[in-house]
């Protein structure tokens, strides 16, 4: 250990990596804090990864001494136990591609990085082998912002081929950035042609990294497990083709099941970061010493007793990698130039996040609002030219009505589609994109309920 000078101040600056016990004036008084020391936060202070996962970062003039307790050493490889396989409980694959839910902090630099191998995560969970006989393939490992059409299509053939093997439930761990997004693209490729899928599908992810003392992996894991083993069979048509297993409030415990078509990731950081859009869960699952259980929510259970008998799916269908969709928020901002400057990459179709019921700013009654009338014209070449132009609604919550007020009607009458929607914004886009791969007419889906998208849930 050295003297060096951080700024202008001199202390015992430690590497980062190293472990080190910090005395520190803090709003309590004279402070002990043991971790792992990291990249200062900010400048002239010192940043401690904390033993329980948080970091903490100080001035350098309130540290008061650093001792350095040695160097971090990186975690031993985990091999899975050895377990008989026990013929009377079902085989549920778990299909890895990467996220929080499969990551470790790098105690070097701070920053969560995916690197769990599946079998590590039945290895740190031997409760799963209670539940299910446990398999695990290894997809991917990236974080989820990064994952595109093409990593879908092998999700989807890798869920075909456990379910060809006999599996009876199918897990997909998922960084949650974009987990509706993909859980939505699941959902229609197994139920879009009116089918359900052969098994239960779960995705899941943590929003907090597995080796914190503040993770969601282990509950969140268990319980789509869980799901996937003992869940009710999918009907197809209520959205539980393919569901979500999630964290139901901030507080361990329960976890909620929810509908792949019909949730969003609506929070950042926080472990009940996703919630349903216009429709409930459809169960709950309780957790409590590794021992799972479920409820039904009323709704789903009802509807779940009426529901017609959909064909099984044995060819999923697959998305088309090549298809472009443009998307827009609608406000002061959406000019025609952009519009048009994108019709000319060759788009697919456009969709755009209206405000309100789903409104456009397309027209001008006082004559100051030009940009107005010429984003109308924008749009009304689009739709002459064949190419789809859909509204959504940027509220999230409620449905595109286009019947109440006179600007709604007119885009109607232009030709815009969207009208009676309830589903998620980035739902409609999976469901747009899905249409135009598999050679469906775009205002023909829209329009759909395929997979229990459109159905009536709204929240009062």
């Amino acid at each position: 250990m050295c003297s060096r000078h951080v700024g202008e101040y001199m202390v015992e600056s430690p590497v980062a990596g190293q472990r080190v016990k910090v005395e520190v004036n803090s709003h309590n008084g004279l402070t002990t804090i043991h971790g792992v020391a990291l990249h200062p936060a900010a400048k002239n202070h010192i940043t401690v990864k904390l033993v329980n996962g948080y970091n903490a970062s100080y001035p350098i003039e309130e540290v008061q001494s650093i001792e350095i307790l040695g160097t971090n050493s990186p975690l031993p490889d985990v091999k899975p136990p050895s377990a008989d396989v026990d013929e009377t409980l079902p085989r549920v694959r778990i299909l890895h591609t990467g996220g929080t839910i499969a990551s470790k902090v790098d105690y070097t630099t701070g920053a969560v990085v995916a690197r769990f191998e599946p079998e590590e995560l039945i290895a740190t969970l031997p409760e799963l082998t209670s539940l299910a006989n446990i398999e695990a393939v290894k997809l991917g490992n990236m974080f989820s912002d990064d994952i595109r059409p093409q990593h879908w299509n092998s999700i989807i053939q890798a869920s075909k081929k456990a379910f060809d093997d006999g599996c009876d439930g199918v897990v997909v761990t998922h960084g949650t950035d974009t987990l509706h997004i993909s859980s939505a693209a699941l959902s229609f490729a197994w139920g879009g042609k009116g089918e359900a899928p052969p098994g239960r599908i779960a995705f899941v992810g943590s929003q907090r990294s597995s080796d914190r003392g503040s993770s969601d992996a282990s509950e969140n894991l268990l319980s789509a497990v869980y799901w996937a083993a003992h869940g009710p069979a999918p009907s197809g048509d209520l959205g539980d083709g393919v569901v979500v297993v999630m964290h139901a409030s901030n507080n361990d415990g329960v976890c909620a099941v929810y509908p792949g078509i019909g949730v969003r990731k609506l929070h950042s950081s926080r472990r009940d970061a996703f919630q349903t859009v216009n429709c409930e869960p459809l169960a709950m699952i309780s957790v409590e010493n590794g021992e799972c259980s479920h409820e039904l929510e009323a709704g789903y259970k009802e509807d779940l007793s009426k529901a017609s008998t959909r064909p099984m799916c044995q060819r999923p269908t697959t998305y088309e990698t090549g298809v472009r969709i443009a998307q827009f928020v609608a406000g002061p901002w959406l000019h025609s130039e952009e519009i048009e400057a994108i019709v000319q990459t060759g788009v697919q179709a456009i969709i755009i996040q209206g405000t309100g019921l789903g409104h456009l700013p397309i027209d001008d009654p006082g004559k100051d609002a030009p940009e107005n009338t010429k984003v109308w014209r924008a749009l009304t070449r689009c739709i002459n030219r064949e190419i789809p132009v859909i509204v959504t609604n940027q509220c999230i919550h409620g449905p595109v009505d286009m019947n109440v007020y006179s600007k709604g009607r007119k885009q109607i009458e232009m030709g815009i589609l969207g009208h009676g929607s309830v589903a998620a914004p980035d739902t409609v886009v999976v469901k747009v994109h899905w249409a135009l791969s598999n050679m469906m007419k775009v205002q023909d889906a829209v329009s759909a309920n395929l997979c229990g998208e459109g159905n009536n849930l709204l929240r009062t």
